[in-house]
């Protein structure tokens, strides 16, 4: 799967009512041939600016998600790899790059919806001309830089 198939798996995801945290680490896990429903699940409450409050982009936390899945550790006994830190910050570093337009990384800077107003919701979701095609947009954009970065590690390797 390349960057651009992330994208485009990303964006197919994200049409489907995955949360855009959802999407982004569901296609990086297919990328690097995963197949683990249980991290995806519990990336659902990350959607909407973790627990629909607003802040940190469900696409930057996703992307993360599938770094730390790939470097870090699941018991005391494992080592994890010093590459989680750099990898995540390249994806920042280029998240913020992505976002600069919108004014931040947050999601209420981005989508620019009140998640707690049902109305609000009901019209980004229903609404063909609301922010969400922005968020496909960056959801795409987020799962292509981070599969870019996985393809440079696998290169590197």
């Amino acid at each position: 799967m390349t960057p651009e198939d992330m994208s485009k798996r990303a964006v197919e995801l994200f049409k489907q009512r995955f949360h855009c945290s959802q999407a982004v680490a569901a296609a990086g896990q297919e990328m690097l041939g995963l197949d683990e429903p249980a991290v995806i699940r519990a990336m659902g409450a990350f959607g909407g600016g973790i627990a629909s409050q607003g802040s940190v982009c469900g696409c930057l936390t996703g992307g993360i998600a599938v770094l730390s899945q790939l470097h870090s550790r699941a018991n005391a006994e494992e080592k994890e790899s010093p590459q989680m830190w750099r990898s995540s910050y390249r994806l920042v570093k280029r998240f913020r790059e992505l976002t600069q337009e919108y004014g931040g990384i947050d999601c209420r800077e981005i989508a620019q919806v009140n998640w707690r107003d049902k109305d609000a919701v009901k019209q980004f979701y229903g609404d063909p001309a609301s922010r969400r095609q922005l968020c496909a947009k960056l959801v795409g954009a987020t799962a292509q830089a981070l599969g870019e970065i996985l393809e440079e590690e696998k290169s590197q390797a």
